[in-house]
């Protein structure tokens, strides 16, 4: 089984398409969106990436295009847990568009013409969705409980000297009369979060504001995020808000634990590495953050993204610091299992190049239900209050598009 891709003179609509199929990835002008499954090809982690890139390798057919993102591309969404095992999976039709113009259909296991008919179909097709009239939004514990319970005593712990960081999440669950319309949220995510990574993968969706790490032929880039404040309907207040995190000492020192870290653990696979000098503002329609790009060139031979992406995942943004520690803590402290939720989630190509974003700002979906997270970095000058007010501002991003009729 071999893949073939070739340009598309007539250009089909990878958003819509990835909505209405619940497999796309669109990022700074590079759409790709997924139809059925060719394969699914195991990964075994951390240790399983060579693995899996060779498998993916041996798709390898006629490429006309031959530019990153064409050919064979699997899609993934790996969990949190960096040793739980995961999956790549090659769609047996992925339609691309790159920010250079070019356009294109890969096929994989059947015929070029016959996956432009699949998708022809797709788009022909008229969809017809139950609207819910009832939605019961639950907190997985109470909220207060939380804060209490959770945040107050790892806070404590920390400035006993036990960790510098440790992540804390808290899941919202989503219960309609009926399924839930997978499409309609990609859309809603898609038009609110235009500057966000807006993904879907097996169920799970979202509009991501963090970028893991990204491999183009020599390149790697990130984009972590640490610190986080509210945004304000008020013009002045909201600018107050965005002026108060980019002098905070708490997310000053939260986002610099994230920005290290990072740095040292990309050196080893690198000729050069940097950073910017300081954080700059990222405005999202919800909240804001602290983000610093990075961008180093890799040594030959070339780690995969998949490679990169066992390395640094997870970083302090979504674990803390240090990282073992900081794991075992939210093991030991945080109620449920984070499954999809801040884990790996975007797509590779057959040379190793891909783009994976850290899967925030998401819903696990399961035809009637979905499961929401929302995380905070907490630290020694943390206030349990306070972190509890994030979770709601970060909710908002996916509530706003699972509830909206």
């Amino acid at each position: 089984m071999q893949s073939r891709s070739v340009r598309l003179d007539n250009a089909i609509d990878p958003v819509e398409l990835g909505a209405r199929t619940g497999m796309l990835w669109s990022r700074h002008g590079l759409l790709l969106a997924g139809l059925a499954e060719s394969v699914r090809i195991p990964v075994t982690r951390p240790e399983g990436a060579t693995t899996a890139q060779a498998q993916l390798a041996g798709l390898v057919g006629d490429d006309e295009i031959d530019v990153p993102a064409t050919g064979p591309v699997a899609f993934a969404a790996l969990p949190f847990d960096r040793e739980a095992p995961g999956e790549l999976i090659v769609p047996q039709v992925v339609v691309g568009a790159d920010p250079a113009g070019n356009h294109w259909i890969t096929a994989t296991g059947l015929s070029v013409d016959e996956g432009i008919e699949q998708v022809r179909a797709v788009m022909a097709r008229t969809p017809a969705h139950a609207q819910a009239t009832t939605y019961e939004l639950t907190s997985a514990v109470a909220p207060e409980f939380w804060r209490d319970q959770v945040v107050e005593p790892v806070r404590d712990l920390i400035r006993a000297g036990d960790f510098n960081k440790v992540v804390l999440a808290r899941e919202l669950l989503l219960k309609t009369d009926q399924p839930i319309d997978v499409a309609a949220v990609l859309r809603r995510l898609n038009q609110a979060f235009s500057t966000a990574i807006i993904f879907a993968v097996d169920g799970f969706v979202g509009a991501s504001p963090e970028l893991l790490v990204s491999r183009e032929n020599d390149m790697v880039r990130a984009h972590p995020l640490a610190g986080t404040a509210p945004r304000s309907s008020d013009p002045v207040r909201d600018a107050e808000l965005a002026a108060a995190l980019n002098v905070s000492t708490k997310d000053q020192t939260e986002h610099r634990i994230t920005i290290d870290w990072l740095l040292d653990n990309l050196l080893p696979y690198c000729s050069y590495v940097d950073a910017e000098p300081e954080p700059a503002i990222i405005t999202l329609p919800n909240v804001h953050h602290l983000g610093t790009r990075v961008e180093g060139r890799l040594s030959s031979p070339a780690a995969s993204v998949l490679e990169l992406v066992a390395a640094l995942h997870p970083t302090p943004a979504v674990g803390g610091d240090p990282q073992d520690l900081a794991l075992k803590a939210i093991e030991a402290h945080e109620p449920g299992q984070r499954r999809l939720y801040a884990g790996p989630v975007g797509w590779v190509d057959a040379a190793g190049n891909g783009e994976f974003a850290v899967g925030l700002r998401s819903s696990h979906i399961d035809g009637d239900s979905a499961s929401i997270w929302a995380g905070v970095g907490v630290v020694g000058d943390s206030d349990p209050e306070a972190e509890l007010a994030e979770t709601r501002a970060k909710f908002q991003a996916m509530l706003g598009a699972l509830l909206r009729p």
